[in-house]
């Protein structure tokens, strides 16, 4: 049995050892992740099997349902190991028909501070990613009011450390300039590659740069290439893609996230498998044939 506990990482200012292989609960939600599971039993299930495999960081969000990813945790992992982190975001909120709205205002970010301590049965977060705006990608404002409030948070106990989620570089430095950033994490994946430039910045300063759609999102990675290299080496095309990710940047940590206990495995796998030179050199290209 895979079991990941040999491979960390610390990122700066940060006292939490991240096993790099994490476990993202966005799919334990329903349908485009809003509503119930189909099967909430499967999804307790996934969760303790994550942790006996070793998994050590979970990231979440009480906008993932809504409430019912963090809800689902508490239900399966509470009272918690000591060694277990669970990060979570604010700064987006889900309307009654399942649409993303941006939740940034003072007041809204607290109250999802207070709803994640809740719903998760904690008294403080490790880590909360501000999730700042553009349901598409990052749209580049200023992000100096909604970090005030996450200081104000820090300041009061309910938040240990602040991380960044959609965000441009420029961003990054906005927040770095009023408080340490530990994790990043921004829509990269071996064909969606826009980060490079941010992955190794952050990589150079002990930042931890966490990739959310590691495998595609809704839409799974599918490439000749990927295919190719996956045939070579007798894996899954998903099990190259998380090697692949796991081998771009000692910072890096991924979460990908699943509903069944036998694909989290087979994810997981993943964190064992080696990519040769060769191989490495074939993948290069596949950023672009999507």
């Amino acid at each position: 049995m895979t079991h990941l506990t040999d491979d960390r990482f610390t990122p700066a200012h940060c006292d939490i050892a991240f096993n790099r292989f994490g476990y993202g609960a966005m799919q334990l939600a329903g349908p485009h992740v809003f509503g119930p599971p189909k099967d909430r039993a499967a999804a307790i299930a996934v969760l303790r099997a994550a942790v006996e495999l070793g998994i050590n960081h979970l990231d979440t969000a009480d906008f993932y349902g809504p409430h019912v990813t963090n809800q689902i945790i508490r239900e399966a992992l509470h009272p918690y190991r000591d060694d277990l982190t669970i990060v979570t975001k604010i700064g987006f909120l889900r309307g009654a028909d399942g649409a993303w709205n941006v939740a940034a205002e003072p007041q809204q970010l607290r109250d999802a501070v207070h709803a994640n301590l809740r719903h998760l049965g904690l008294a403080v977060l490790d880590v909360v990613n501000l999730r700042a705006p553009g349901v598409n990608g990052p749209d580049g404002a200023s992000l100096a009011q909604s970090l005030d409030t996450l200081l104000r948070l820090k300041q009061e106990g309910l938040v240990r450390h602040i991380g960044l989620s959609n965000v441009t570089a420029t961003q990054v430095a906005e927040a770095q300039a009023v408080t340490p950033i530990v994790c990043v994490q921004n829509h990269y994946n071996l064909v969606h590659r826009a980060d490079d430039a941010l992955i190794d910045s952050l990589a150079a300063q002990g930042i931890a740069y966490v990739p959310f759609f590691p495998l595609g999102g809704f839409t799974p990675l599918q490439t000749d290439t990927l295919t190719q290299v996956a045939v070579a080496l007798e894996a899954t095309p998903m099990q190259v893609a998380l090697a692949w990710l796991l081998q771009r940047a000692p910072n890096m940590l991924v979460i990908p996230g699943t509903s069944s206990v036998a694909h989290l495995r087979e994810n997981a796998a993943a964190a064992s498998l080696r990519l040769d030179a060769q191989s490495l050199a074939v993948l290069a290209g596949a950023a672009a044939a999507p």
